[in-house]
Protein backbone atom coordinates (compact mmCIF):
# COMPACT_ATOMS: atom_id res chain seq x y z
CA UNK A 1 0.00 0.00 0.00
CA UNK A 2 2.69 2.38 0.76
CA UNK A 3 4.06 1.90 -2.81
CA UNK A 4 0.81 2.76 -4.26
CA UNK A 5 0.96 5.96 -2.15
CA UNK A 6 4.51 7.20 -2.73
CA UNK A 7 6.73 4.58 -4.34
CA UNK A 8 9.73 6.98 -4.83
CA UNK A 9 9.39 7.04 -1.08
CA UNK A 10 8.33 3.66 -0.36
CA UNK A 11 11.42 2.04 -2.02
CA UNK A 12 13.64 5.06 -0.09
CA UNK A 13 12.54 3.55 3.39
CA UNK A 14 12.87 -0.32 2.25
CA UNK A 15 15.94 0.48 1.61
CA UNK A 16 17.13 1.86 4.39
CA UNK A 17 15.92 -0.76 6.32
CA UNK A 18 18.64 -3.76 6.29
CA UNK A 19 21.07 -1.13 8.06
CA UNK A 20 18.67 -1.94 10.82
CA UNK A 21 18.56 -5.55 10.64
CA UNK A 22 22.63 -5.79 10.54
CA UNK A 23 22.41 -3.98 13.32
CA UNK A 24 19.89 -6.06 15.95
CA UNK A 25 22.43 -9.66 14.19
CA UNK A 26 25.50 -7.93 15.54
CA UNK A 27 23.93 -6.77 18.84
CA UNK A 28 22.56 -10.54 19.12
CA UNK A 29 26.07 -11.85 18.44
CA UNK A 30 28.00 -9.55 21.00
CA UNK A 31 25.64 -10.05 23.47
CA UNK A 32 25.46 -13.92 23.04
CA UNK A 33 28.92 -14.34 23.42
CA UNK A 34 29.46 -11.70 26.48
CA UNK A 35 26.00 -13.91 28.29
CA UNK A 36 28.02 -17.30 27.53
CA UNK A 37 31.12 -15.35 29.19
CA UNK A 38 28.83 -14.47 32.28
CA UNK A 39 27.11 -18.33 32.35
CA UNK A 40 30.64 -19.76 32.71
CA UNK A 41 31.94 -16.91 35.30
CA UNK A 42 28.75 -17.78 37.25
CA UNK A 43 29.48 -21.80 37.40
CA UNK A 44 30.68 -21.63 40.68
CA UNK A 45 28.15 -19.46 42.70
CA UNK A 46 25.34 -21.82 40.70
CA UNK A 47 26.97 -24.64 41.81
CA UNK A 48 26.87 -23.31 45.25
CA UNK A 49 23.53 -22.66 45.25
CA UNK A 50 22.59 -25.86 43.44
CA UNK A 51 24.35 -28.02 46.60
CA UNK A 52 22.54 -25.78 49.07
CA UNK A 53 19.15 -26.51 47.89
CA UNK A 54 19.75 -30.01 46.93
CA UNK A 55 21.02 -30.45 50.73
CA UNK A 56 18.72 -28.15 52.56
CA UNK A 57 17.92 -30.69 55.11
CA UNK A 58 21.74 -30.86 55.61
CA UNK A 59 22.61 -27.33 55.30
CA UNK A 60 19.65 -26.50 57.84
CA UNK A 61 20.63 -29.29 60.07
CA UNK A 62 23.51 -27.71 60.64
CA UNK A 63 23.09 -24.61 60.67
CA UNK A 64 24.89 -23.25 57.85
CA UNK A 65 22.54 -21.23 55.95
CA UNK A 66 24.92 -18.21 56.92
CA UNK A 67 27.64 -19.84 55.91
CA UNK A 68 26.42 -20.88 52.38
CA UNK A 69 25.48 -17.37 52.07
CA UNK A 70 29.00 -16.15 52.20
CA UNK A 71 30.38 -18.90 49.78
CA UNK A 72 27.89 -18.00 47.56
CA UNK A 73 28.19 -14.10 47.66
CA UNK A 74 32.99 -15.04 47.62
CA UNK A 75 31.43 -17.16 44.69
CA UNK A 76 29.49 -13.89 43.07
CA UNK A 77 32.26 -12.08 42.83
CA UNK A 78 33.85 -13.49 39.80
CA UNK A 79 31.42 -13.34 37.47
CA UNK A 80 31.54 -9.10 38.29
CA UNK A 81 33.90 -8.36 35.21
CA UNK A 82 31.91 -10.27 32.44
CA UNK A 83 28.88 -9.03 33.93
CA UNK A 84 29.94 -5.26 33.56
CA UNK A 85 30.92 -6.14 30.19
CA UNK A 86 27.67 -7.66 29.33
CA UNK A 87 25.78 -4.42 30.80
CA UNK A 88 27.93 -2.04 28.85
CA UNK A 89 27.59 -3.72 25.66
CA UNK A 90 23.52 -4.12 26.11
CA UNK A 91 24.03 -0.04 27.23
CA UNK A 92 25.31 0.71 24.68
CA UNK A 93 23.16 -1.42 22.02
CA UNK A 94 20.11 0.14 24.12
CA UNK A 95 21.27 3.64 23.71
CA UNK A 96 22.62 3.27 19.63
CA UNK A 97 19.15 1.30 18.06
CA UNK A 98 16.90 4.27 18.84
CA UNK A 99 19.25 6.88 17.62
CA UNK A 100 19.54 4.71 14.25
CA UNK A 101 15.67 4.21 14.08
CA UNK A 102 15.47 8.07 14.32
CA UNK A 103 18.28 8.55 11.72
CA UNK A 104 16.40 6.56 9.15
CA UNK A 105 13.42 8.41 9.71
CA UNK A 106 14.84 11.42 9.27
CA UNK A 107 15.91 10.26 5.72
CA UNK A 108 12.78 9.03 4.97
CA UNK A 109 10.95 13.09 6.27
CA UNK A 110 14.15 14.47 4.41
CA UNK A 111 13.69 12.79 1.10
CA UNK A 112 9.86 12.74 1.59
CA UNK A 113 9.67 16.87 2.01
CA UNK A 114 12.40 16.95 -1.04
CA UNK A 115 9.74 14.74 -3.15
CA UNK A 116 6.66 17.07 -1.52
CA UNK A 117 8.70 20.28 -2.28
CA UNK A 118 8.70 19.33 -6.22
CA UNK A 119 5.07 18.60 -6.32
CA UNK A 120 5.26 15.20 -7.19
CA UNK A 121 3.38 13.95 -3.99
CA UNK A 122 1.56 15.49 -1.07
CA UNK A 123 2.66 16.18 2.61
CA UNK A 124 0.19 14.13 3.40
CA UNK A 125 1.02 11.63 1.31
CA UNK A 126 4.29 10.91 3.03
CA UNK A 127 3.35 10.52 6.62
CA UNK A 128 0.56 8.26 5.18
CA UNK A 129 3.61 6.51 3.55
CA UNK A 130 5.99 6.77 6.67
CA UNK A 131 3.23 5.23 9.22
CA UNK A 132 2.08 2.84 6.90
CA UNK A 133 5.95 0.99 6.34
CA UNK A 134 7.54 2.29 9.82
CA UNK A 135 5.16 2.37 12.52
CA UNK A 136 2.68 -0.18 12.22
CA UNK A 137 4.78 -2.71 10.95
CA UNK A 138 6.72 -2.04 14.08
CA UNK A 139 4.16 -2.27 16.77
CA UNK A 140 3.20 -5.46 14.93
CA UNK A 141 6.50 -6.75 14.76
CA UNK A 142 7.21 -5.86 18.33
CA UNK A 143 3.50 -7.24 19.78
CA UNK A 144 4.15 -10.06 17.83
CA UNK A 145 7.62 -11.13 19.34
CA UNK A 146 6.50 -9.80 23.11
CA UNK A 147 2.94 -12.43 23.29
CA UNK A 148 4.92 -15.44 23.84
CA UNK A 149 7.73 -13.92 26.10
CA UNK A 150 5.12 -12.14 27.71
CA UNK A 151 2.96 -15.50 28.38
CA UNK A 152 5.77 -17.38 29.67
CA UNK A 153 6.94 -14.27 32.09
CA UNK A 154 3.71 -13.99 33.55
CA UNK A 155 3.80 -17.49 34.06
CA UNK A 156 7.30 -17.59 35.57
CA UNK A 157 6.88 -14.28 38.28
CA UNK A 158 3.66 -16.15 39.07
CA UNK A 159 5.86 -19.56 40.20
CA UNK A 160 8.21 -17.57 42.15
CA UNK A 161 6.32 -14.89 43.99
CA UNK A 162 4.24 -18.26 45.03
CA UNK A 163 7.07 -19.55 46.66
CA UNK A 164 8.09 -16.31 48.49
CA UNK A 165 4.60 -16.00 49.49
CA UNK A 166 5.28 -19.26 51.40
CA UNK A 167 4.84 -19.20 54.81
CA UNK A 168 7.31 -21.31 56.50
CA UNK A 169 5.85 -24.50 58.48
CA UNK A 170 8.52 -24.27 61.40
CA UNK A 171 8.68 -20.69 62.27
CA UNK A 172 11.56 -19.42 64.01
CA UNK A 173 10.43 -18.65 67.81
CA UNK A 174 10.98 -15.34 68.83
CA UNK A 175 11.97 -16.46 72.70
CA UNK A 176 15.10 -19.23 73.17
CA UNK A 177 13.80 -21.20 76.00
CA UNK A 178 12.36 -18.18 77.74
CA UNK A 179 15.80 -16.99 78.43
CA UNK A 180 17.58 -13.63 77.75
CA UNK A 181 19.55 -14.27 74.36
CA UNK A 182 22.72 -13.62 76.09
CA UNK A 183 22.11 -16.47 78.76
CA UNK A 184 20.95 -18.65 76.42
CA UNK A 185 23.93 -18.35 74.12
CA UNK A 186 26.31 -19.13 77.48
CA UNK A 187 24.44 -22.35 78.13
CA UNK A 188 24.17 -25.57 76.04
CA UNK A 189 21.28 -28.31 76.00
CA UNK A 190 21.80 -31.60 78.05
CA UNK A 191 19.87 -33.62 75.41
CA UNK A 192 16.80 -34.97 77.61
CA UNK A 193 14.42 -35.93 74.30
CA UNK A 194 11.17 -36.51 75.43
CA UNK A 195 7.96 -37.21 72.44
CA UNK A 196 4.72 -38.09 73.75
CA UNK A 197 1.62 -38.86 72.19
CA UNK A 198 2.40 -37.56 68.59
CA UNK A 199 0.38 -37.54 65.51
CA UNK A 200 1.81 -36.84 62.14
CA UNK A 201 1.21 -36.74 58.71
CA UNK A 202 3.35 -35.49 56.01
CA UNK A 203 1.75 -32.31 54.36
CA UNK A 204 1.87 -33.66 51.12
CA UNK A 205 -0.29 -37.00 52.71
CA UNK A 206 -2.37 -35.11 55.39
CA UNK A 207 -4.71 -38.05 55.21
CA UNK A 208 -2.35 -41.10 55.84
CA UNK A 209 -0.81 -40.70 59.86
CA UNK A 210 2.72 -41.70 59.80
CA UNK A 211 2.90 -41.58 63.17
CA UNK A 212 -0.47 -42.20 65.77
CA UNK A 213 0.10 -41.81 69.41
CA UNK A 214 3.86 -42.09 69.48
CA UNK A 215 6.02 -42.26 72.73
CA UNK A 216 9.49 -41.94 73.35
CA UNK A 217 11.84 -40.64 76.09
CA UNK A 218 15.71 -40.33 75.31
CA UNK A 219 17.32 -39.20 78.61
CA UNK A 220 20.12 -37.14 78.50
CA UNK A 221 23.60 -39.11 77.84
CA UNK A 222 21.74 -42.22 76.32
CA UNK A 223 21.16 -44.00 73.12
CA UNK A 224 18.27 -45.74 71.49
CA UNK A 225 17.90 -47.57 68.18
CA UNK A 226 14.72 -47.08 66.33
CA UNK A 227 14.20 -50.13 64.51
CA UNK A 228 11.00 -51.65 62.45
CA UNK A 229 9.84 -52.62 59.05
CA UNK A 230 10.54 -49.68 56.20
CA UNK A 231 7.72 -46.82 55.96
CA UNK A 232 7.15 -47.20 59.83
CA UNK A 233 8.32 -43.69 60.46
CA UNK A 234 11.45 -44.45 61.94
CA UNK A 235 13.44 -41.45 59.83
CA UNK A 236 10.20 -39.52 60.70
CA UNK A 237 10.95 -38.84 64.01
CA UNK A 238 14.37 -37.81 63.65
CA UNK A 239 13.06 -35.32 61.16
CA UNK A 240 10.74 -34.17 63.89
CA UNK A 241 13.31 -34.00 66.85
CA UNK A 242 15.25 -32.08 64.54
CA UNK A 243 12.00 -29.65 63.91
CA UNK A 244 12.00 -29.78 59.73
CA UNK A 245 8.30 -30.53 60.82
CA UNK A 246 5.57 -29.62 63.75
CA UNK A 247 3.58 -32.05 64.83
CA UNK A 248 -0.03 -32.54 64.42
CA UNK A 249 -0.91 -33.28 67.75
CA UNK A 250 1.33 -34.31 70.80
CA UNK A 251 4.97 -32.69 71.07
CA UNK A 252 8.17 -32.74 71.41
CA UNK A 253 10.10 -31.85 74.46
CA UNK A 254 13.98 -30.91 74.50
CA UNK A 255 15.19 -30.57 78.23
CA UNK A 256 11.53 -30.47 79.08
CA UNK A 257 10.70 -27.33 76.76
CA UNK A 258 8.15 -27.73 73.88
CA UNK A 259 10.70 -27.72 70.51
CA UNK A 260 8.69 -24.72 69.19
CA UNK A 261 9.38 -22.57 72.14
CA UNK A 262 13.01 -22.82 71.06
CA UNK A 263 14.96 -20.96 68.55
CA UNK A 264 15.52 -22.82 65.42
CA UNK A 265 18.49 -22.26 64.93
CA UNK A 266 19.94 -21.97 68.26
CA UNK A 267 18.57 -25.50 68.90
CA UNK A 268 20.19 -27.27 65.77
CA UNK A 269 23.49 -26.08 66.86
CA UNK A 270 23.48 -28.83 69.48
CA UNK A 271 22.64 -31.41 66.74
CA UNK A 272 24.24 -33.07 64.32
CA UNK A 273 22.87 -35.67 61.50
CA UNK A 274 24.14 -38.57 59.84
CA UNK A 275 22.15 -39.86 56.85
CA UNK A 276 22.51 -43.28 54.63
CA UNK A 277 23.44 -40.92 52.07
CA UNK A 278 26.32 -38.92 53.24
CA UNK A 279 26.30 -35.12 51.58
CA UNK A 280 29.61 -34.30 50.64
CA UNK A 281 30.18 -30.93 48.42
CA UNK A 282 32.11 -29.36 46.05
CA UNK A 283 35.17 -28.49 47.49
CA UNK A 284 38.18 -30.35 49.18
CA UNK A 285 37.65 -32.33 52.28
CA UNK A 286 38.85 -29.79 54.75
CA UNK A 287 35.52 -27.80 53.75
CA UNK A 288 33.53 -30.06 54.13
CA UNK A 289 34.93 -31.43 57.49
CA UNK A 290 34.76 -27.88 58.67
CA UNK A 291 30.79 -27.17 57.27
CA UNK A 292 30.33 -28.14 60.66
CA UNK A 293 32.54 -25.54 62.16
CA UNK A 294 33.73 -22.75 59.90
CA UNK A 295 35.79 -21.65 62.18
CA UNK A 296 37.74 -24.57 63.12
CA UNK A 297 41.44 -24.35 63.01
CA UNK A 298 43.53 -27.09 61.29
CA UNK A 299 44.23 -28.89 64.48
CA UNK A 300 40.32 -29.61 65.14
CA UNK A 301 39.58 -30.53 61.51
CA UNK A 302 42.54 -33.03 62.22
CA UNK A 303 41.07 -34.23 65.29
CA UNK A 304 37.69 -34.59 64.01
CA UNK A 305 38.80 -36.91 61.13
CA UNK A 306 41.10 -38.65 63.58
CA UNK A 307 37.98 -39.32 65.63
CA UNK A 308 35.99 -40.79 62.23
CA UNK A 309 38.85 -42.93 61.53
CA UNK A 310 39.29 -40.71 58.79
CA UNK A 311 42.76 -38.99 58.59
CA UNK A 312 44.87 -42.16 57.50
CA UNK A 313 42.92 -42.56 53.83
CA UNK A 314 42.50 -38.44 54.19
CA UNK A 315 46.47 -38.33 54.39
CA UNK A 316 46.81 -40.94 52.06
CA UNK A 317 45.38 -39.09 49.32
CA UNK A 318 47.14 -36.90 46.62
CA UNK A 319 46.69 -33.37 48.46
CA UNK A 320 45.47 -34.61 51.63
CA UNK A 321 42.96 -32.25 53.68
CA UNK A 322 42.95 -29.86 49.90
CA UNK A 323 42.30 -33.09 47.75
CA UNK A 324 39.01 -31.95 46.01
CA UNK A 325 35.99 -34.40 46.89
CA UNK A 326 34.24 -33.50 42.67
CA UNK A 327 30.77 -32.42 42.72
CA UNK A 328 29.04 -34.92 45.00
CA UNK A 329 31.71 -36.90 46.18
CA UNK A 330 32.65 -38.52 43.37
CA UNK A 331 36.19 -38.69 43.49
CA UNK A 332 35.71 -40.81 47.22
CA UNK A 333 34.10 -44.41 47.99
CA UNK A 334 30.79 -44.45 50.12
CA UNK A 335 32.97 -45.76 53.27
CA UNK A 336 35.12 -42.72 52.89
CA UNK A 337 32.31 -39.77 52.48
CA UNK A 338 30.56 -41.49 55.59
CA UNK A 339 33.51 -41.09 57.69
CA UNK A 340 34.04 -37.23 56.57
CA UNK A 341 30.00 -37.00 56.87
CA UNK A 342 31.11 -38.38 60.71
CA UNK A 343 33.76 -36.25 60.96
CA UNK A 344 31.83 -33.07 59.96
CA UNK A 345 29.31 -33.83 62.80
CA UNK A 346 32.23 -34.52 65.29
CA UNK A 347 33.68 -31.20 65.42
CA UNK A 348 30.60 -29.60 66.17
CA UNK A 349 30.53 -31.34 69.40
CA UNK A 350 26.60 -31.92 69.68
CA UNK A 351 24.90 -32.54 72.07
CA UNK A 352 22.54 -34.60 70.39
CA UNK A 353 23.34 -37.12 67.84
CA UNK A 354 21.48 -38.67 65.02
CA UNK A 355 22.06 -41.65 62.70
CA UNK A 356 19.60 -42.38 60.30
CA UNK A 357 20.40 -46.06 58.89
CA UNK A 358 24.22 -44.30 58.49
CA UNK A 359 25.77 -47.81 57.44
CA UNK A 360 23.24 -49.59 55.65
CA UNK A 361 24.59 -48.63 52.32
CA UNK A 362 28.24 -49.70 53.11
CA UNK A 363 29.68 -52.87 52.21
CA UNK A 364 31.18 -54.90 55.68
CA UNK A 365 34.98 -53.83 55.40
CA UNK A 366 33.52 -49.85 55.19
CA UNK A 367 30.57 -50.51 57.67
CA UNK A 368 33.68 -52.19 60.31
CA UNK A 369 35.64 -49.14 60.06
CA UNK A 370 32.12 -46.40 59.94
CA UNK A 371 30.74 -48.32 63.27
CA UNK A 372 33.96 -47.87 65.57
CA UNK A 373 34.36 -43.87 64.73
CA UNK A 374 30.31 -44.12 65.40
CA UNK A 375 30.57 -45.79 68.52
CA UNK A 376 33.78 -43.51 69.98
CA UNK A 377 31.66 -40.03 69.06
CA UNK A 378 28.36 -41.67 70.75
CA UNK A 379 29.81 -41.66 74.34
CA UNK A 380 28.55 -39.20 76.39
CA UNK A 381 25.83 -37.94 74.11
CA UNK A 382 22.40 -38.10 73.62
CA UNK A 383 22.29 -40.60 70.41
CA UNK A 384 19.06 -41.67 68.61
CA UNK A 385 20.06 -44.24 65.49
CA UNK A 386 18.02 -45.67 62.82
CA UNK A 387 18.70 -48.84 61.56
CA UNK A 388 18.03 -52.23 59.92
CA UNK A 389 21.18 -53.97 60.93
CA UNK A 390 20.72 -55.69 64.25
CA UNK A 391 24.42 -55.53 64.75
CA UNK A 392 24.86 -51.65 64.85
CA UNK A 393 22.31 -51.57 67.53
CA UNK A 394 23.47 -54.22 69.63
CA UNK A 395 25.14 -52.24 72.42
CA UNK A 396 22.40 -49.41 72.30
CA UNK A 397 21.23 -48.81 76.38
CA UNK A 398 17.76 -49.21 74.61
CA UNK A 399 15.99 -50.04 71.35
CA UNK A 400 12.21 -49.00 70.45
CA UNK A 401 10.55 -51.71 67.93
CA UNK A 402 8.50 -49.28 65.94
CA UNK A 403 5.47 -50.51 64.07
CA UNK A 404 2.53 -48.92 62.69
CA UNK A 405 3.46 -45.93 63.69
CA UNK A 406 4.29 -46.05 67.22
CA UNK A 407 6.44 -48.23 69.71
CA UNK A 408 5.43 -51.66 70.16
CA UNK A 409 7.91 -52.49 72.61
CA UNK A 410 11.25 -50.97 74.02
CA UNK A 411 14.01 -52.50 76.08
CA UNK A 412 17.49 -53.68 75.85
CA UNK A 413 18.64 -55.84 73.35
CA UNK A 414 18.76 -58.75 75.56
CA UNK A 415 15.10 -58.19 77.20
CA UNK A 416 13.51 -57.67 73.35
CA UNK A 417 15.14 -60.79 72.72
CA UNK A 418 14.15 -62.93 75.53
CA UNK A 419 10.56 -61.52 74.94
CA UNK A 420 10.57 -63.04 71.46
CA UNK A 421 7.99 -60.27 70.07
CA UNK A 422 8.12 -58.00 67.27
CA UNK A 423 11.86 -57.66 67.33
CA UNK A 424 12.71 -60.96 68.04
CA UNK A 425 11.36 -61.69 65.10
CA UNK A 426 12.70 -59.01 62.88
CA UNK A 427 16.05 -60.00 64.22
CA UNK A 428 16.04 -64.03 63.48
CA UNK A 429 15.42 -63.06 59.83
CA UNK A 430 18.31 -61.23 59.52
CA UNK A 431 20.59 -64.23 61.26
Amino acid sequence: MGLAVAWKLALVMIAVQPSTVVFHYLKKIVLSNASHDLARAQHKSTQIAIEAVRNHRMVTSFGCSAEVLRLFEEAQEKPLKPARRMAWAAGVATGFSPCLSFLTWALDFWYGGKLAQSGQISAGDVFKTFFILVSTGKLIAEAGSMTSDLAKGTNAVAAIFEVLDRQTMTPRSSQVDHLSEKTTLQRRIQGRIEIKKVDFAYPSRPQCLVLREFNLEVKAGTSVGLVGRSGCGKSTVVGLIQRFYDVDRGVVRIDGVDVRELDIIWYRGFTALVSQEPVIFSGSVRDNIAFGKPEATENEIVEAAKAANAHEFISSLKDGYGTDCGERGIQLSGGQKQRIAIARAIIRNPTILLLDEATSALDVQSERAVQEALDRIMVGRTTVVVAHRMNTIKGLDSIAFVGEGRVVEQGTYAQLMNKKGPFYNLATLQK
